[in-house]
């Protein structure tokens, strides 16, 4: 049987690309994390790792021991948080969730829960997509309000442990330009007609997938601002820095801004949630899920 505490071992190895820097990580000496290495392959029957000059590399053995390392501490990890949740005085639910959705969409969705289920001690985080998938595979929350742009949810199939993408909204992108721009007066724009703008990103990660679609309509993207929030987008906008494409829910009404429609191709977002796939589902994080589903439905304007 390949023992836990070896396989925690090999992936600190894996990490830290050394025996002496993962000893250092795990406050183990070199000589005891070689030796859990030696005894991992003694069982294994092959070797895991390649010592040389230029530090540790895994083989294929090595390299599948970790995913499933990987895999198993995430499972500990969700099993030991759901037995903090049991044992609790009072029930509990933590929701993970990006900026504007929290802004937008939480709040009417927590304020149905709270009334339904005021004896539920509740968390709300702060994180974007890419930290708030490990947080529900590890069970540091019970459910994450993300979203992703083009290509398939953040979910992988046969991945452990498992997690559920629930659709909830398409979130479609708005071209947002100062109120005295000349094309202000238009009711919908294609992106070639912005191709001489400078442009002003909401969101670092938006770059690449908006470089796409500026590529789809023939011109080269020039930025003329970066930033990591949406409403400060939107200032930089009112200010005359650049235009931006910013989502729906994103959205400030302001007197010094027009908001026009994207012609088609027209890029959007998608929101959902992220939830832990379990034999016995978190009652609490379902309850949520209708309220945030029941909000998410809702006709809305920009």
């Amino acid at each position: 049987m390949i023992d836990v505490q070896r396989l925690r071992v090999l992936r600190a190895v894996a990490e830290h690309g050394s025996f002496n820097r993962a000893a250092g990580a795990l406050l183990l000496t070199p000589s005891a994390v070689s030796q859990h290495i030696a005894a991992l392959e003694r069982t294994l029957g092959h070797p895991v790792a390649v010592r040389s000059t230029r530090g540790v590399t895994l083989t294929e053995p090595g390299r599948l021991l970790v995913e499933a390392a990987e895999a198993i501490s995430a499972e500990l990890d969700q099993v030991r948080h759901e037995i903090d949740r049991l044992t609790a005085p009072r029930p509990r639910l933590t929701v993970a969730t990006f900026t504007s959705g929290g802004r937008h969409l939480l709040p009417t969705a927590l304020a149905r829960f709270v009334a339904a289920h005021p004896e539920v001690e509740l968390t709300v985080l702060e994180s974007e997509p890419e930290a708030a998938v490990p947080m529900v595979r590890g069970g540091a929350a019970d459910l994450a309000l993300t979203y992703h742009f083009d290509g398939p949810p953040p979910v992988r199939p046969g991945e452990r442990p498992a997690l559920d993408w629930v659709p909830l909204m398409e979130d479609p992108l708005w071209l947002v330009l100062p109120r005295g721009h000349r094309l202000a007066d238009r009711s919908s724009l294609s992106l070639a007609e912005l191709s001489g703008e400078r442009w002003v990103l909401g969101c670092l990660k938006t770059e690449a997938f908006l470089r796409r679609y500026a590529e789809l309509a023939g011109f080269d993207l020039r930025v003329g601002a970066s930033t990591t929030d949406y409403f400060f987008a939107q200032t930089l906008v009112a200010a005359g820095v650049g235009v931006s494409l910013v989502p729906h829910v994103s959205l400030a009404p302001s007197p010094e801004l027009t908001v026009i429609r994207v012609e088609p191709p027209r890029p959007a977002r998608h929101i959902g949630l992220l939830l832990p796939r379990r034999r016995r589902p978190h009652p609490y994080a379902r309850s949520l899920t209708e309220a945030l589903t029941a909000t998410a439905h809702q006709p809305a304007h920009p």
